[in-house]
C-alpha cells in the first residue's frame, strides 16, 4: 500500500519541469482550490503555481455545480498566463494531461466527454474547470482546475456510483497521489509548451472524445437539444446534428450519451 501523504516538497522534490509545479501551496482542507489560486493569480504568483488540498469542502464544478471532494482525491489548481488565442484550448490540454497521466500510472484505458469529464467504463473519474479573467483583450490569469477520484471509494457516496468511479475502484489498490501529481503537471507543462500552435492538441483531444458519432441530448442553459454529435471544431465548441438536418453549434452544455 502506497504512502498517500501530500506535500509540497515531495511534489517538487526534482520535478522535471521548467515552471508547471515548481511553486506548490498545500492546504489540508480548504473550500476551494479555485478561490486560493484565484487570489494568488490577482497577486500575480509565478506561472505555474499549483494550489492543492488534501480535501475541499465547496469545490467549484462547471456551471455554478459543488465539486465533492473527500479524503483520497486530488484536487488542485493550476495559475497559467497564455495568449488570447491559446483560451480554447486549455480545456482540451488538461483533458488530455489527465487521461496521460492517469494512464502512464494505471494502465487503464480512458475517454473524454466532451467537453472535458474523463471517463472509465463510461463513468466519470475526473471534473475540469477553467476560469479566465480576460480584459480589453488581454488574459490577466487562467486557471485550471482539475479534480480526481483517487483513493477515495465510491461506495461511500452512492448517489454517485451510477455515474462516477474512481481509481481505486477501477484497479483494485490505492494509487500514489503524489506520483499521480507530479505526472499529470509534467503532462501538463508538456501540453502547455505546444500552445500557441493549437491544431496538434485539437486533433488528439478530438480523437479521445468518446461522444462523437454518437445520439445524444445536450442540455445548454434551459434548452434541451436532441441530436448525433457530428463534430467539434477548433475553439472546442459541438456540432450537433438534428434530425431534421439542422447543425448546431453548442459552446457549452451537458451532454447525455444515449447508446455509448
Amino acid at each position: 500500500m502506497p504512502d498517500d501523504t501530500i506535500s509540497p516538497e515531495l511534489i517538487t522534490d526534482k520535478l522535471p519541469t521548467r515552471f508547471v509545479g515548481q511553486r506548490v501551496l498545500y492546504y489540508p482542507s480548504v473550500t476551494s482550490t479555485m478561490d486560493v489560486a484565484r487570489e494568488e493569480a490577482r497577486g500575480k504568483a509565478p506561472e505555474g503555481t499549483v494550489v492543492i488540498a488534501g480535501e475541499q469542502s465547496a469545490g467549484k464544478g462547471r456551471i455554478k455545480r459543488v465539486w465533492l471532494s473527500p479524503k483520497g482525491s486530488i484536487a488542485l489548481s493550476i495559475i497559467l498566463y497564455p495568449d488570447v488565442k491559446s483560451l480554447s484550448y486549455l480545456v482540451m490540454l488538461a483533458s488530455l494531461a489527465v487521461v496521460h497521466a492517469i494512464e502512464e500510472l494505471t494502465r487503464l484505458k480512458l475517454g473524454i466527454k466532451w467537453p472535458n469529464d474523463v471517463l472509465i467504463n463510461k463513468r466519470k473519474v475526473c471534473g475540469i474547470l477553467v476560469e479566465s479573467d480576460v480584459r480589453q483583450g488581454k488574459v490577466n490569469y487562467a486557471i485550471i482546475g482539475i479534480g480526481i477520484n483517487v483513493n477515495n471509494r465510491m461506495v461511500d457516496c452512492p448517489d454517485l456510483t451510477p455515474i462516477a468511479t474512481s481509481l481505486r475502484d477501477e484497479t483494485g489498490k490505492e494509487i500514489s497521489r503524489v506520483k499521480l501529481v507530479r505526472q499529470l503537471l509534467v503532462e501538463m507543462e508538456k501540453f502547455y509548451l505546444t500552445l500557441p500552435e493549437g491544431e496538434q492538441i485539437y486533433n488528439k483531444w478530438r480523437h479521445r472524445l468518446v461522444t462523437l458519432g454518437k445520439r445524444v441530448r445536450v442540455q445548454s442553459g434551459q434548452t434541451a437539444l436532441d441530436g448525433i454529435t457530428e463534430s467539434v471544431d477548433e475553439d472546442g465548441a459541438l456540432l450537433l446534428r438534428h434530425s431534421d438536418g439542422r447543425i448546431t453549434r453548442i459552446i457549452a452544455g451537458d451532454v447525455n450519451l444515449r447508446d455509448y
